[in-house]
């Protein structure tokens, strides 16, 4: 589609201070607009003002939930230079979502380009400050105008942007998770593996619950069995117990988190043993209360890596490396984000420096 026509704000916002960000309160001057008819096929790419999209009553996303989304984020180098993280495997995780929703794919490398030519025109919104970043929020919605129960013959792709400090409050420590069997997140053939607003809404409660008995996330085990780990809020978790390293495998319930896969890339560079099998929340309780439980952590785009401190379940609580931040966990982050911010080698390529023609 080549370079896109930009329409530039005339009323810039002011730009928060680094030290005053949290996480997607604030949010960039310009945002990438797409739409799609049947047809017709994508069209019309365009960066515009950021503002409100309009939509009639009857639109199709606000009834029947059509909807995905990614994230990923900009990091701001030493040198100046503004690096995307693994941008090619959001861009290929974001149509795997639109296949699962019935939703039509979109070209990777548009997608790209609309990831750098956004950040190139905001760039002086990506923050400098260690530990901050430029978080960019692709999505798309149905936006058919009808009641009815079927795929969509419309679609809008938009981009926005958010300057972003800290997921957690606490920032890298250790949280408190609850593992709950009340709670399901999703089972195998639902929506579980899609980055989509349904997840995130059946998400709700069991964090509601989890924040009200004083933890800080959630951890869902299987919607089947209520038995084995699944997912650790909007995170993918991961398990050290003695010499091995565990996370439950990608078997339709589970996003394909690129946390994940990085974290899981780092370690087998490293020589660790690392499995993707399933494994029981007493499996888990039972490695902490005789000691084995050497290490919890939940990868994800947001927060990066997240140590786990103390992990609840059935009223019974069991603390983690007494409860401080793991050597192995402190390993990944420091390198994880070594590599987003261009101070360590980038060996398998992650990264890729936003051109600043990209606009």
């Amino acid at each position: 589609m080549g370079l896109f026509p930009i329409t530039r704000t005339t009323t810039p916002k002011p730009k928060p201070a680094d030290d005053a960000l949290s996480f997607g309160k604030a949010l960039t001057d310009h945002m990438f607009l797409m739409n799609y008819d049947e047809g017709k096929g994508w069209h019309s790419p365009r960066i515009v003002p950021y503002g409100p999209i309009s939509m009639d009553p009857a639109t199709t996303v606000l009834h029947y939930g059509q909807a995905i989304f990614d994230g990923l984020k900009a990091f701001r180098g030493s040198d100046g230079q503004i690096r995307l993280f693994r941008a090619q495997r959001h861009a290929e995780r974001f149509n795997t979502s639109a296949k699962i929703m019935c939703m039509p794919e979109l070209p990777v490398d548009v997608i790209r380009q609309s990831f750098e030519a956004l950040v190139a025109v905001d760039q002086e919104w990506v923050p400098h400050k260690p530990g901050t970043s430029l978080y960019l929020r692709p999505t798309v919605i149905a936006t058919d105008v009808m009641l009815g129960v079927h795929p969509a013959h419309s679609y809008l792709y938009f981009l926005i942007l958010s300057p972003v400090g800290s997921y957690y409050k606490e920032g890298v420590k250790p949280v408190k998770i609850l593992a709950s069997d009340t709670h399901v997140r999703a089972v195998k053939g639902g929506l579980g593996e899609a980055k989509t607003a349904a997840n995130y809404a059946a998400s709700l409660a069991g964090q509601r619950d989890a924040e009200a008995a004083g933890y800080t996330q959630v951890l869902y085990l299987d919607g089947v069995q209520r038995k084995f780990l699944d997912e650790v809020g909007t995170m993918n978790i991961m398990i050290r117990i003695g010499d091995e390293v565990i996370t439950p495998p990608l078997a339709g319930t589970i996003l394909d988190g690129v946390t994940r896969n990085s974290a899981l890339q780092l370690m087998r560079d490293w020589g660790l043993r690392v499995s993707e099998r399933p494994i029981s929340i007493e499996e888990v309780m039972q490695a902490g209360r005789d000691g084995t439980l050497r290490e919890m952590w939940g990868t994800g785009t947001a927060a990066v890596v997240s140590p786990v401190g103390t992990l609840g379940y059935k009223g019974e609580n069991v603390v983690i490396n007494g409860g401080e931040t793991g050597e192995l966990t402190q390993k990944l982050y420091d390198t994880i984000t070594g590599i987003q911010y261009g101070r360590s080698n980038d060996p398998h390529g992650w990264t890729s420096v936003v051109p600043a023609e990209a606009a």
